[in-house]
């Protein structure tokens, strides 16, 4: 029986377990993938306080072992099934294990959406990025790529043509989805260049990108990239547990700046939740407040 069971081991779910841990409750946190989440994909950050400039694995794994100084426990396990009987909540586990606990801190985060392309995860970081406001410097001086066509990958084509040489916004319709006004601020940009009615067929280069094979009307062109920005959506790993919560309608978990949930004991912190912002900073805050307030719904049963 543990104090608080946290669902994930990204900043949200790690934080929330320091936090936890550091108001004297016991704390389980369970990790399906990798701890330290999305971030360990980033070959450097430079936006979270503290450091001018650390790897995304280095951070993940600080957070992880701050996390387990303060006195955490941590399994490498996915849960597939949360279950309440009285004031307990009960987690199944794939592996067959089962857990018990007063509260749960769900920060399960949110995948972005992949273009299915051969080497595409093995080439991340290495060229393929999903997030232009973590990786976007890097490329600074660079001819880069952006596929997709709604307000996301409109915000970060405009964001990358601050820094980088040339920037193709690859999108498979003849018209984008997103804000009018944003394809306005991008056909003033003189190192923009729309790539309408094109689908990317496949990365080129061998450890490192060198460019991207798309299709335009149905003619192959290479792009001459050294990067590829992913912007095709998010979607947020809540499936076995979406019974227990509301849902937006793009189904990321309703809940406030609170982190409260409708289900009594249970809470939720990080990408998975809706919001506007889905920074680290932002992940990092969400498992505090979810931590305390999981810690002050323990002390009152």
């Amino acid at each position: 029986m543990y104090d608080i069971i946290v669902i994930g081991g990204g900043p949200a779910g790690l934080t929330a377990a320091t936090y936890a841990c550091r108001a004297g409750k016991s704390v389980l946190v369970i990790e399906k993938n990798a701890f330290g989440g999305q971030i360990t994909w980033s070959p450097r950050v430079e936006n979270f306080p503290g450091f001018l400039s650390v790897s995304g694995t280095e951070l993940g794994d600080k957070l992880l072992e701050q996390a387990m100084e303060q006195g955490s426990e941590v399994e490498l396990d996915e849960v597939t099934s949360l279950d309440r009987a009285g004031d307990r909540w009960h987690l199944s586990c794939e592996s067959g294990a089962v857990f018990e606990g007063k509260a749960v801190i769900l920060a399960a985060g949110a995948r972005p959406r992949t273009m299915g392309l051969a080497r595409e995860e093995e080439l991340v970081g290495s060229g393929v990025c999903y997030c232009a406001v973590c990786d976007g410097a890097f490329y600074a001086g660079k001819p880069v790529a952006v596929c997709g066509g709604g307000n996301s990958a409109l915000q970060d084509a405009l964001l990358l043509s601050e820094s980088c040489s040339k920037v193709y916004l690859v999108h498979r319709r003849g018209s984008f989805r997103g804000e009018h006004k944003l394809v306005e601020a991008l056909e003033k940009k003189a190192n923009v260049e729309f790539v309408l009615n094109a689908r990317a067929l496949a990365f080129v280069g061998e450890e490192e990108i060198s460019g991207l094979l798309v299709e335009q009307d149905g003619t192959e062109r290479e792009l001459p990239v050294g990067g590829v920005f992913v912007a095709i959506g998010h979607q947020p790993d809540l499936g076995a547990f979406a019974s227990w919560l509301k849902l937006d309608d793009k189904g990321y978990a309703d809940a406030g700046e609170n982190c409260l949930t409708m289900a009594e004991g249970l809470f939720v912190a990080g990408d998975c939740r809706s919001k506007q912002v889905r920074q680290l900073t932002t992940a990092a805050a969400d498992g505090a407040v979810a931590a305390l307030a999981a810690v002050q719904y323990v002390d009152n049963l």
